[in-house]
């Protein structure tokens, strides 16, 4: 079922052969050749593989995004070995719990990020990897390109447990990101900002459509974030950053304001505000939003933004189904499994060799629609109640940036839903009296909570499990 790659080396030296003196990544606003990367991550590869990394290695990359994480992520893959890029704010409890079974050989640090051009390149010729003692190699060997090759262990959002390491191919990673391309357009001599973290599954998909266009990466500090987004085509944001971006350009009125670069984003995180939308296409530029996982590297469906509740179409090499209320995925982009125990633990397929999501679902007015976890589906008073029902009337609220609906147990009902919520204090007070008349009498939160900010981990997601213990402890206080 994957489609053809176009490659038939390593995507930056093919587009280094291609194109050499054009800009492939604009680091801060320094921009760096095909050539300029393909060289460099030739002589990173080496230093590598004199290291002892190659075709058996696990390479952990723990940072944010920035230049040095970039080159050395693209360095480990030359040499052959899986990556797992790793959010640096993740406790040291779960780390405890969860590295010791995937079998990591080598770890890097790339917290920090030097501005100079030339100074980055003189550093990241000295990284050395921590490891375990091993048989380093006398010579380099060349690594052949392999699509089939295992890729990343990207790990799942761990909204229900102990997040899993789904291991992808190069070819499931650049299959994605031609599903996606086939809707939005991105092509070569446009700019994709690295606005997503590379340890999430969303990030690596702005990597991968890069590199199938051969097109240009920006790498640069998101703050301030309209500075971020300067020259730049295309964006991966989320609608806070969006309406951020577009008042700052009504505030330019009086002034000389730069013109806008930005032509296509992809909106992610939230139900996408037709009012939004339009102001966005207002000022050129179009709004895409779908819906995706970890375990399919990332969009399943998508569609230009038009207000509606739903996820739009499968894209290019993606069909979904719906069985029992669930909606089920086959793609050309699914991982291979689960890295545990240095082996790969296989997917939850149906006997016929749909992914099972655990997702509610519905195909309503000619498009997919996402109705929530069927594991987050919890009973009051024998009403059964969905999260996602309440969140979404939560977050229609203006000044909500995001919330989260959670059962605490009951004696006389069951269960109750609690809401946590991403606002001021002022407005969650507020709260009760303005969904009073927007949900029926069980959906009403019996306490309304503000998010704390141990609990915004930095990742996409925040976990769903990890609201609902920190819920328990504050209403046994």
């Amino acid at each position: 079922m994957a489609t053809v790659v176009p490659f038939k080396q390593w995507p930056w030296h093919h587009w280094a052969k291609l194109y050499p003196n054009e800009t492939a990544i604009i680091s801060g606003v320094s921009p760096i050749t095909w050539q300029q990367l393909s060289c460099h991550i030739n002589h990173l590869a080496n230093n590598f593989a004199k290291q002892g990394v190659d075709t058996q290695s696990t390479v952990l990359l723990r940072g944010k995004n920035n230049l040095n994480l970039v080159f050395t992520l693209l360095a480990v893959f030359q040499c052959g070995a899986k990556v797992l890029p790793l959010n640096p704010q993740l406790p040291k409890s779960l780390l405890d719990d969860l590295l010791p079974h995937l079998n990591i050989d080598f770890y890097a640090d790339l917290s920090e990020s030097t501005l100079d051009l030339d100074a980055t390149l003189l550093d990241l010729n000295g990284v050395e990897f921590d490891n375990a003692p091993r048989q380093h190699k006398n010579e380099t060997e060349a690594v052949q390109w392999e699509p089939s090759r295992m890729a990343t262990l990207i790990l799942t959002s761990g909204s229900s447990g102990l997040p899993k390491a789904a291991v992808h191919t190069f070819d499931a990673h650049l299959c994605s990101a031609e599903g996606i391309l086939s809707l939005m357009p991105f092509e070569k001599g446009d700019s994709w900002l690295l606005s997503l973290p590379l340890f999430h599954v969303s990030g690596q998909g702005i990597l991968w459509r890069w590199l199938l266009r051969g097109a240009m990466l920006v790498v640069r500090e998101m703050h301030p974030f309209v500075d971020a987004l300067q020259g730049c085509t295309h964006a991966s944001l989320v609608p806070t950053q969006l309406w951020r971006f577009l008042q700052s350009r009504a505030q330019q009125d009086n002034q000389q304001p730069k013109p806008i670069t930005l032509r296509s984003v992809l909106l992610g995180g939230a139900m996408i505000p037709i009012e939004l939308t339009q102001e966005a296409e207002h000022w050129g530029i179009q709004c895409w939003c779908g819906y995706g996982m970890t375990e399919m590297a990332s969009t399943v469906c998508a569609k230009r933004a038009d207000g509606k509740a739903g996820v739009g179409l499968p894209l290019k090499g993606k069909n979904v189904r719906l069985v029992d209320d669930e909606l089920q995925i086959m793609s050309d982009s699914v991982a291979l499994g689960y890295w545990f125990d240095g082996k790969l633990k296989p997917l939850s397929l149906t006997a016929d060799g749909w992914y099972s999501t655990r997702d509610k679902g519905d195909f309503i007015a000619e498009e997919w629609c996402v109705l929530g976890r069927l594991d987050n589906l919890f009973f009051s008073a024998g009403e059964g109640i969905q999260p996602e029902d309440i969140e979404k009337i939560l977050n229609a609220h203006p000044s909500v940036s995001q919330s989260f609906v959670v059962p605490i147990d009951d004696t006389e009902f069951g269960q109750r839903p609690v809401a946590v919520v991403d606002a001021d204090i002022e407005i969650i007070n507020q709260l009760p009296q303005w969904y009073h008349s927007r949900l029926a009498g069980f959906q009403r939160p019996v306490a309304c909570l503000q998010l704390p900010e141990c609990l915004k981990n930095g990742g996409i997601k925040i976990s769903r499990k990890q609201v609902q213990e920190w819920v328990k402890g504050q209403l046994l206080k």
